[in-house]
């Protein structure tokens, strides 16, 4: 596969299983209705196993544009190959979106909290506040990143672009460490934001929220910090690795 399909495809996996847990664990008369955060964090922390099974060979599985930026960043993959990563990454999202809706059409027409059916598409904070939810975004894509670095090696010093399709990436460190990650990171700092970490991840299912027909608001508004927020959580990651590498 190229990276393009690769990443659509295990993007698309990731969030068709990550959201949809969130959609059984909010949605009214689902059979796993609020059955709770344990639940949604482990749910996800599989999903990301599942996408990274199945873009690894061929893509290295980035299944994100912040572990894509932080790589280019850090040197690790080439500046042309973003685009396609970041472009698959999106339209994978989007399309798992769809999926989830699809699949739990009858539980969102039969649920009345607009929150709730917007929190099976996209992330939002549990207190408002810029400042703090920001930083949180920061943070834990930074704790994403910083620990994918280590997870694959100091020694991966790869600039070529077929070198950077063949290993670089999540990947190359297998699935399950970074299942485990992903996983601590819900449960330890997901509290605040519901951790996107993934600007992919949020706004490509916001996107679909906003056209498929659900009522509420796509909260737009708040949409612009699980976007920035990873960016710059994974820049700082990369940094502080290529400093201290």
């Amino acid at each position: 596969m190229s990276i393009l399909v690769a990443e659509i495809l295990g993007t698309m996996l990731m969030i068709l299983l990550g959201n949809g847990v969130v959609a059984n664990v909010v949605l009214k008369g689902t059979k796993g209705n609020d059955s709770g955060w344990i639940v949604i964090t482990t749910g996800w922390a599989l999903a990301v196993f599942v996408g990274v099974i199945v873009a690894g060979p061929s893509s290295g599985a980035h299944l994100n544009p912040a572990v894509t930026v932080g790589l280019a960043v850090a040197g690790k993959v080439s500046w042309s190959l973003v685009p396609e990563y970041i472009a698959g990454e999106m339209i994978g999202a989007m399309l798992g979106s769809f999926l989830v809706w699809v699949f739990y059409r009858d539980h969102f027409n039969a649920t009345d909290d607009e929150g709730g059916k917007l929190a099976c598409f996209s992330t939002g904070p549990a207190i408002k506040n810029t400042f703090s939810n920001m930083m949180s975004e920061i943070i834990g894509t930074f704790v994403l990143v910083f620990v994918i670095f280590y997870l694959a090696g100091p020694s991966l010093d790869i600039m070529g672009e077929v070198d950077a399709r063949a290993i670089i990436g999540l990947g190359s460190i297998g699935a399950v460490p970074v299942a485990f990650l992903v996983w601590v990171i819900g449960l330890s700092l997901g509290g605040t934001t519901g951790y996107a970490i993934n600007p992919a991840r949020d706004l490509g299912p916001r996107i679909m929220h906003a056209i498929l027909p659900i009522k509420g608001s796509s909260d737009w508004g708040y949409a612009w910090i699980p976007i920035v927020g990873p960016i710059i959580g994974c820049v700082l990651a990369a940094l502080l690795f290529a400093a201290l590498m």
